[in-house]
């Protein structure tokens, strides 16, 4: 998409569980070591959900949080759509138990499975529907409880990720200076097995066989994911500085998806960026997928980072393998 679209970010909000797991927890469980963990990964810590929380649970929190900076109530909000790779049971969506605590009466609400690439993908299809259909305001979120699905005797999956939830309140605006500059959105599904739980759906329904052989975990050829992942998002962010005539001088902040600080240093390196235009806190919360990007989005425009009028470039790579970029100027 390179048409601009009239939508704006009315608010945003995010979630992150209490629990802290610093590295040491992982160094004291497996055959590992802080330097390993930071040296591959930057991370060095991750949140972990409580034992009463869910997907569903803390996007609920996040949403909430959107509504209170957008000066919004529940009843406002038009459609829901939730960008989740862990939702709280195969069907129905997270989106519909959002829906109900929420109070946001009887919206269309579903979920949107993109993984890392989630939020992206989901703020698309919302914000086309806005502008093709009778909605306002919809809210967008994208929640995850990862530390579910990893193999916590696998060092290589176990120690990135984390859980949170992130939140946008999207809302029709007729303002020119607020609007969705730029969207694209891919997906290379030859690549569907680089990062992929095996078991669980109707490939390999749930059984005794593959509870034991560990096939509900996570599964990632990571260098693989790695080398495309680098590769990519160049690519991409290329992409969408051309389809809107800007140059990384003229953007406030980028924010990519946080999955390993190697691939965003190579990202800010490659743009000649200078540390500050560029969103990092996996150091803090490691990979908390579909979140990630909201997540920081609420934190650069809380912290002073992004005020009205920046353009911010967003970009993920994620399970799929999908791709999604983003520029929007607030």
């Amino acid at each position: 998409m390179t048409k601009p679209l009239p939508i704006r970010f009315s608010g945003t909000g995010a979630y992150l569980p209490k629990h802290v797991l610093t590295n040491q927890h992982f160094i004291d469980h497996l055959d590992t070591s802080d330097e390993w963990i930071v040296s591959r990964t930057g991370i060095r810590e991750r949140r972990r959900a409580a034992k009463d929380e869910t997907t569903s649970t803390l996007a609920l929190h996040a949403a909430r949080r959107a509504l209170k900076d957008a000066d919004m109530s529940a009843e406002e909000i038009d459609l829901i759509v939730v960008a989740t790779a862990t939702g709280d049971c195969p069907f129905p969506s997270t989106a519909a138990f959002v829906q109900d605590a929420l109070g946001a009466r009887q919206v269309p609400s579903f979920d949107v499975s993109a993984a890392c690439s989630g939020f992206l993908h989901a703020t698309s299809v919302a914000a086309s529907m806005l502008v093709a259909g009778p909605y306002e305001h919809a809210m967008v979120i994208g929640a995850e409880t990862l530390t579910r699905f990893v193999d916590p005797e696998d060092r290589t999956i176990a120690v990135l990720m984390g859980d949170g939830a992130g939140a946008a309140v999207l809302s029709k605006t007729l303002n020119p200076q607020q609007s969705i500059l730029h969207a694209a959105l891919g997906c290379d599904g030859s690549r569907a097995k680089h990062i992929w739980v095996p078991a669980g759906g109707s490939l390999l329904p749930a059984s005794a066989n593959t509870v034991a052989e560990r096939l509900h975990y996570m599964k990632m050829r990571g260098r693989d994911v790695y080398k495309f992942a680098v590769v990519k998002m160049q690519q991409i962010i290329d992409e969408a500085l051309k389809a809107t005539n800007l140059t990384a001088n003229d953007l406030k902040l980028v924010i990519p998806h946080q999955s390993n600080l190697r691939i965003i240093e190579s990202v800010r390196q490659r743009m000649g960026l200078p540390e500050d235009k560029i969103a990092v806190n996996i150091v803090r919360y490691g990979n908390t997928s579909a979140a990630s990007i909201p997540v920081a989005l609420d934190e650069a425009r809380h912290d002073g980072t992004l005020t009205e009028g920046d353009h911010v470039l967003m970009v993920a790579i994620g399970a799929g393998l999908t791709w999604a970029t983003m520029v929007v100027r607030l």
